[in-house]
């Protein structure tokens, strides 16, 4: 199985830089998200690693040979795309064994390839069939088994999931992270997707307009943002910022609480004006106001169902958050601050 490092890529299409200075490294066996908003370059990234795209500048490495100027078959990478790209004259079979094919592989060898493969994704029962007659799931892992049939170095996989419904997506993650551990093939994922990137990651590389904002583990990108840019991009509703001392204070909704009841002494206390609770059953969130300018206009609670503190729209509550639970911005830049006192509220 092999590593990628990619060192100082840039890319420019036209005029247009879609890619700035980007570094990372992936580590063995690594499950290694790209995550970012649509145009923010991630795509093009796992394409210029793919052998897809030519990088302006910069270089790629995977298992520890320079093959920034190879073509994609030369690099033992496997990518599925988000369309699954199956071809619809062929059968389940044929569309799997079509790589094996055009190496000229004997036949018995691809018999044996295609049943290894179609039974690792449980589609052994479909081979017959036209893709046509498949469900998107069973679409998928045709496209997976298609590409994990010629046994790759490298895993690579471009918003797979996509086009499938929310709860055949929540499946489908589970499947694809068992059968990512059981083979341990290195696998760099891409995905806007928040809830996909924290479920599926060993890590995450947070992109934001061709650049790296932050790589760390779901948790580090979740709890010790970067910067404001990761605060928000990650977490639904995403961490609250406020204005308060000259720098950006920054709590997530669920530190965000009702002081009522609780038992923490080092917090600091907001005077909350509700102006809307909005009860989702498994949790309530309560929009409001607060004395300090928010960054989006707004702050966010989100409480829990053991929180049962009766909260009513333009009503004044004070609420509290653990310090250890502040994370300060600098207001210009939005980089993270660290070792920054904040005055008591």
């Amino acid at each position: 199985m092999a590593e990628v490092q990619v060192r100082a890529i840039t890319k420019y299409f036209g005029e247009v830089k879609v890619l700035d200075d980007v570094s990372l490294a992936t580590r063995q066996h690594e499950f290694l998200v790209l995550l970012g908003p649509s145009g923010c370059g991630k795509t093009t990234l796992l394409r210029i690693i793919a052998g897809l795209e030519r990088p302006s500048r910069g270089e790629v490495s995977i298992g520890g040979r320079d093959v920034t100027g190879l073509p994609p078959r030369a690099r033992n990478v496997a990518m599925v795309f988000q369309s699954y790209a199956l071809y619809p004259h062929m059968s389940v079979a044929e569309n799997i064994s079509f790589p094996l094919r055009t190496q000229h592989m004997n036949r018995d060898a691809i018999r044996e390839k295609v049943a290894w493969a179609s039974g690792l994704f449980g589609i052994d029962r479909l081979l017959k069939r036209k893709p046509r007659e498949l469900s998107g799931g069973e679409r998928q892992r045709v496209a997976l088994a298609r590409a994990m049939v010629r046994m790759p170095n490298l895993f690579l996989l471009d918003e797979p999931l996509s086009n499938l419904d929310a709860k055949l997506r929540a499946s489908a993650r589970e499947e694809l992270q068992t059968f990512q551990k059981r083979i341990g093939i290195t696998t760099i994922y891409v995905t806007h997707d928040q809830v996909e990137a924290m479920g599926l990651g060993n890590r995450i590389v947070v992109m934001d307009k061709g650049r790296v904002r932050q790589i760390g583990t779901p948790l580090q990108v979740y709890w010790e943002p970067a910067d404001t840019f990761v605060a928000t991009f990650v977490g639904s509703p995403p961490m609250n910022l406020v204005e308060q001392g000259g720098v950006l204070v920054g709590f997530r909704p669920e530190d965000f609480l009702p002081l009522e009841g609780r038992e923490e002494e080092d917090v600091e206390r907001f005077q909350f004006e509700v102006t809307w609770v909005e009860n989702l059953g498994a949790e309530r969130l309560v929009y409001g106001k607060t004395a300090f300018q928010s960054k989006n206009g707004r702050v966010v609670s989100k409480l829990a169902p053991n929180i049962r503190v009766a909260l009513e729209a333009g009503k004044t509550y004070t609420f509290a958050v653990p310090r250890l639970g502040i994370k300060l911005f600098d207001r210009d830049t939005g980089t993270r601050l660290r070792g920054v006192p904040i005055g008591r509220g």
